[in-house]
């Protein structure tokens, strides 16, 4: 006997489209910007203690050393060397990073981070080969890093999607 699995028949008799299944929020990716060195690292699921509120980033004369990154009130693991000295932005309530620019060799070597509140921060060195990442669509922010660690950043990347609506504290912008 043949059977129709249930989602469909669901679906079918019930005129839902399987679009309407989908999540109703847009992502994109950007990366990875860098060398193949290092260990992979993600904040993926970082991004569910809320939205970037603090980057913190290790850097020398040549490179960007390492990176911790505050997702709502909570700090990432740090990702990266020892080397180097520390530096550190706090995002405005509300405030998100729309745009990150940046060089790159073999290691990351400089990141350039600009806000929708028309700020920007700059870290490293201005030499090695652009890039510029920013969200596919309209409205959206950047949630996540993701990359590849050794002493240094070798290599990063940036996932951009809608402002967190359901994580605690973070019904609107504002909240933390």
């Amino acid at each position: 006997m043949f059977r129709i699995p249930f989602l469909i028949l669901l679906c079918w008799g019930s005129a839902i489209n399987a679009a309407s299944l989908l999540p109703l929020w847009d992502s994109s990716y950007s990366g990875d910007y860098g060398g193949n060195g290092g260990k992979r690292f993600s904040h993926a699921a970082n991004q569910q203690d809320g939205p970037i509120t603090a980057i913190r980033i290790h850097i020398d004369s040549n490179y960007i050393v390492g990176l911790q990154v505050r997702y709502g009130r909570h700090w990432s693991e740090y990702i990266g060397g020892s080397s180097g000295e520390r530096e550190e932005i706090f995002l405005h309530k509300g405030e998100s990073v729309i745009q990150v620019t940046g060089r790159y060799g073999s290691y990351v070597q400089r990141l350039v981070f600009i806000t929708d509140q028309n700020r920007t921060f700059i870290f490293g060195n201005d030499a090695g080969t652009t890039f510029n990442a920013a969200p596919i669509f309209k409205g959206t922010v950047l949630r996540y890093f993701t990359g590849r660690a050794s002493s240094y950043i070798n290599s990063i990347g940036f996932h951009w999607g809608d402002y967190p609506k359901n994580v605690p504290n973070c019904a609107e912008r504002g909240n933390l």
